[in-house]
């Protein structure tokens, strides 16, 4: 019975020994290894790209040849009928659009393959972040009075691991939004055709979600950066906050 009834203990020892090896490990070997392929990345053509004109996608909306206006009495007071039927709604309904004969519009597939190689960055981010800031949770000491200072410095490296894990987040947030956006305006291009504004606008949030696809790429690069950085000027008083100077009194 009393081996059973500490099992529990030591598994949970085993867990937080084995995340402080695999936290240790990171901070030596993998982030350095991901800030060299961020990089490259970064480097290669997809992301060094500046002629945003590439980046343009057809919509397969094809603009319909105009309607010809009947002339005649019969055709005038057609049209009158129809403007004063237009006019006493609240609003031009556009053209119904119940199937698009041209098939589907398809979404841009250059920026989804730099969303797919985006992606699994941010993930890892958000699990690097996460499995430092519990090691540095495991090692904040017990709460007493005096020699706090490398207690602050834990806190604050801390916090700033919680401000990243945050921040790559909402980098989720942003793509799910392009999307939403994007076919929003796609659906005001099938419903009014004519309107070339809308297929302009289509073209100007592809070109501004390739700049934020690089931006936040770049700014996963800095954190891992900035992250290293950090830990490494500061790795003593992480891991020993109260290292205390009264052994060399004795």
């Amino acid at each position: 019975m009393s081996e059973d009834k500490f099992r529990p203990a030591c598994k949970v020892q085993e867990y937080k020994d084995s995340l402080k090896t695999k936290a240790e490990q990171l901070l030596l070997k993998g982030f350095p290894e991901k800030i060299v392929k961020l990089n490259e990345i970064l480097q290669s053509p997809n992301f060094c790209n500046r002629n945003l004109t590439e980046f343009h996608q057809p919509l397969n909306v094809p603009i319909p040849d105009p309607i010809a206006i009947n002339h005649s009495k019969d055709g005038a007071r057609h049209k009158r009928i129809h403007l004063e039927t237009e006019n006493s709604a609240d609003h031009a309904s556009g053209t119904p659009v119940l199937a698009l004969l041209t098939g589907p519009v398809p979404c841009n597939k250059p920026l989804c393959d730099m969303i797919c190689i985006v992606k699994p960055y941010i993930i890892q981010l958000l699990e690097d972040s996460n499995l430092l800031k519990m090691w540095i949770s495991f090692m904040i000491p017990k709460i007493e009075d005096g020699n706090n200072f490398g207690v602050s410095v834990q806190e604050d490296t801390l916090a700033e691991i919680q401000s990243v894990e945050s921040e790559a987040a909402t980098f989720f947030d942003q793509i799910s939004r392009y999307f939403m956006s994007r076919a929003q305006v796609v659906c005001k291009v099938a419903k009014y055709p004519h309107i070339l504004d809308y297929r302009r606008a289509v073209q100007e949030m592809d070109e501004k979600e390739y700049t934020s696809l690089w931006l936040m790429l770049s700014e996963v690069r800095n954190r891992y950066c900035s992250l290293h950085d950090l830990v490494i000027k500061n790795i003593e008083k992480i891991k020993r906050p109260r290292s205390s100077n009264a052994e060399s009194l004795y």
